[in-house]
């Protein structure tokens, strides 16, 4: 199965802590990186992850809110010094140029790159859009309610080809050449006349796989149950209503994040979330989820 996994580079909420970084991560499908949101500290954590930085191309910004965007000048410039040529998406509301390109033309000057800033059309944060598409993956967006213009994004591979029959190839002698188009869809006729129909020569594919980052975040658990007041005023969640958010979605596993400060150890969101919905995770610096 081809690589489609999300590292988990910061999950705090807005004020940095011993325990933990601002909101950012990395998904990587088959060795393209993409990062969603960037707070402080993200350059330092994808190097302790020992992530590949030349294949980051896409950054996609939840929100303006400065947990989810202040690590960007620095990760940019630290592109610059590299070397770096190929140009870099970032995909946010139309603001985020504003605020960084005076930054950027006073500290970056003279890079071999061009950072491109794709803004978000206004629809994002009223229904789902398409943002992105490649090869093998399309990117949505979820629109979401919180204290400024918001939305989530959902990778979603796209449906990949049967598996070859290796033993049916061989049997038959179907030469290599026609793997390809027997994957589409064909079937094979041997030199004596006989048929076999692509049910026979394939195994069905893996299903495709999907990922969705709900920001304020992943899903949040920013406050526990008792907290609940503060995250209405807030327009953040608690541990349990992600968890409710996740069965109601019918979603596989729920990862939980950008826990508030007051919260030393995330047991008791953990525990809260899977009381609910039992396949939750605790996000943590560090952590690789294989989706």
């Amino acid at each position: 199965m081809e690589k489609f996994e999300v590292n988990i580079l910061g999950c705090g909420s807005a004020v940095p802590t011993i325990q933990h970084f601002p909101a950012a991560q990395v998904v990587n499908v088959r060795e393209k990186l993409f990062m969603i949101d960037c707070g402080e500290g993200a350059q330092h954590q994808f190097r302790k992850m020992r992530l590949k930085f030349q294949s980051l191309g896409h950054i996609f910004i939840s929100h303006l809110h400065g947990d989810h965007f202040f690590g960007l000048p620095g990760l940019i410039s630290t592109f610059g010094m590299l070397g770096r040529t190929a140009d870099m998406h970032i995909h946010a509301h139309r603001d985020l140029e504003a605020l960084l390109k005076p930054v950027l033309d006073y500290c970056c000057k003279g890079m071999d790159y061009k950072v491109i800033f794709d803004p978000l059309p206004e629809e994002v944060y009223q229904k789902p859009c398409l943002i992105y598409e490649d090869r093998s993956l399309t990117v949505h967006t979820i629109p979401l309610r919180h204290r400024m213009p918001s939305c989530g994004f959902l990778f979603r591979e796209k449906p990949l080809l049967p598996h070859i029959r290796r033993d049916m190839i061989d049997f038959l002698q179907i030469p290599s050449t026609r793997i390809a188009a027997i994957k589409a869809g064909e079937g094979w006729t041997t030199e004596e006349g006989d048929f076999y129909p692509n049910e026979r020569l394939v195994t069905p594919a893996d299903p495709p796989r999907a990922y969705a980052y709900c920001s304020d975040t992943y899903h949040e658990a920013t406050f526990s149950e008792e907290l609940a007041p503060r995250a209405e005023q807030t327009q953040h969640s608690t541990a349990r209503q992600a968890a409710e958010v996740a069965k109601a979605a019918g979603a596989k596993r729920l990862l939980i994040g950008h826990y508030s400060k007051r919260y030393t150890d995330s047991t008791v969101l953990l525990n809260e979330a899977r009381a609910v919905f039992p396949d939750t995770l605790a996000a943590n610096e560090g952590l690789c989820i294989q989706v």
